[in-house]
């Protein structure tokens, strides 16, 4: 089998991996160990965000809900075991 080097591939990753830490502080933005890792964990992070983010708006829709429903007379759990209802 033929030997392949790799270089310019290998160069244009290590590009893009330390384009994406640009904004990150220290080495992590200068290294391309440190920002290999800090790539990984960002991605983590804003994956388990997103579904974060979900949560707490649907906690939010329901402590609005729960406001609004408390001011007719009526609560949450009433609420939308009425909308079920309907």
């Amino acid at each position: 089998m033929t030997r392949v080097k790799r270089g310019s591939v290998a160069r244009k990753h290590r590009k893009n991996i330390l384009e994406f830490a640009s904004g990150f502080k220290g080495a992590h933005s200068k290294l391309f160990g440190a920002a290999n890792q800090q790539e990984k964990k960002a991605l983590a992070s804003a994956y388990a965000d997103r579904n974060n983010r979900k949560r707490k708006i649907r906690r939010l829709w329901i402590t609005r809900i729960n406001a609004a429903a408390r001011e007719n007379g009526i609560t949450y759990s009433a609420t939308i075991h009425n909308l079920y209802e309907k």
